[in-house]
């Protein structure tokens, strides 16, 4: 006896990357959370949620002293486990895109950091 094939498995949803607001108030915040050693440039996310290297991520930036919000569809490129060494703050470093927006963006946090980018003060990543 002849019987229906089964239907072959949906293939799984893209997932929609996460959404993340992160304002930043204060120029030390921003020289602890910004990653110069992204070509592109980053920002570090302090987050508990769970991500893998290359989760696309939706951040929604606010620098400090700067009304505006600034979009970036990152990647997820830098990971801080919780429990981490030296008491470093669980959370996602996001790889900003190679785009305008993200050069404008990087050329803009650095010249906010001015002279202490050369700085030897700790950052959240390294």
């Amino acid at each position: 006896m002849n019987q229906p094939a089964a239907p072959a498995p949906a293939a799984p949803a893209p997932q929609r990357p996460s959404v993340i607001q992160l304002a930043i108030k204060e120029k030390g915040a921003l020289y602890a959370a910004y990653i110069p050693l992204f070509a592109e440039g980053g920002i570090f996310i302090p987050t508990t949620r769970e991500y893998r290297l290359g989760d696309d991520v939706y951040v929604l930036l606010t620098l400090p002293e700067d009304p505006q919000r600034y979009p970036v569809a990152g990647k997820v490129a830098w990971i801080t486990p919780q429990r981490a060494a030296g008491n470093r703050a669980p959370g996602v470093g996001i790889r900003f895109p190679s785009d305008e927006k993200s050069r404008q963006l990087k050329a803009r946090i650095e010249a906010a950091l001015g002279g202490s980018m050369a700085s030897d003060r700790p950052t959240q990543t390294i």
